[in-house]
């Protein structure tokens, strides 16, 4: 991906990913405030938010960051080349997955998450946080 410039190398940075797992923590806590006012594509597109914050954190404290173009994709593939069996496929593919919903629902369509969706969507990126922090110890 260095190669391809969706990344770039940089000084390995804690507090670059501390910084980033508070924002995920934020995120998570303004999905469950949308699900309340039932707003549930913006839930579910700051619940993604919180994973791609996540994602983010791993990057920086491994010395990586995504480059400015393609930065969402980038992270994904590099959470898959660099820690796909550590972290779970299942959760970058979740994250991937949700990356593509949110597209759809900044730049194409609304009212496309149901409530369950968006709550699932919360879950996800409560699992996703703690990986990253168990995987940053």
């Amino acid at each position: 991906m260095l190669v391809e410039a969706k990344i770039r190398k940089i000084e390995p940075n804690r507090k670059l990913a501390d910084d980033s797992l508070s924002r995920a923590k934020r995120d998570i806590e303004t999905s469950e405030t949308l699900i309340e006012n039932e707003k549930f594509d913006w839930a579910l597109a700051v619940a993604y938010n919180s994973m791609l914050q996540s994602g983010r954190a791993l990057m920086f404290n491994s010395g990586y960051r995504p480059a400015s173009t393609k930065g969402h994709v980038a992270v994904v593939e590099f959470l898959h080349e660099a820690f796909g069996i550590k972290i779970s496929d299942r959760l970058i593919t979740v994250m991937n997955g949700l990356r593509k919903k949110r597209h759809r629902i900044v730049y194409e369509e609304s009212d496309i998450v149901s409530e369950s969706e968006a709550e699932q969507a919360v879950k996800w990126a409560k699992e996703f946080l703690e990986v990253i922090k168990n995987n940053l110890k």
